[in-house]
């Protein structure tokens, strides 16, 4: 039992030298691990922009086969390239609006909306449920 934990320390502290057999073995331990653990093990996406809220988003007009809403541009990410921010907002959408949560739409159009500088404030995004 000694020896097994002195190995394992070893392997731990990585005291061995290059070409022994316990470091090639430490390192096909840590290529499988790499090559083999399965994606959804992980959920770690690096936070962008604010946290998507209701506050965010909010619906500016609506008719029978649209709905356009308004989002804060604060929640994206800049700078975004036109494939990213079709995405960006889709996401957005479905974590703010509560009925958007788990349903397709489609985006039809995005606008910019920019102040007095030029910056851009929020984006009008119209979509079809």
């Amino acid at each position: 039992m000694r020896n097994l934990w002195h190995i394992l320390t070893r392997i731990f502290f990585w005291s061995y030298e290059r070409g022994a057999w316990q470091y090639d073995v430490a390192v096909a331990a840590i290529l499988v691990f790499v090559l083999l653990t399965p994606r959804h093990w992980f959920h770690d996406q690096p936070q962008v922009g604010i946290p998507a809220t209701a506050g965010h988003v909010a619906l500016v007009s609506s008719d029978a086969a649209t709905r356009t809403y308004r989002v804060d541009a604060r929640v994206l990410a800049p700078p975004v390239r036109t494939p990213e921010l079709s995405s960006d907002l889709h996401k957005t959408l479905q974590l703010a609006v509560p009925e958007l949560r788990g349903r397709g739409f489609e985006i039809l159009r995005i606008e910019a909306a920019r102040d007095a500088d030029g910056t851009v404030t929020s984006y009008e995004v119209q979509i079809r449920p």
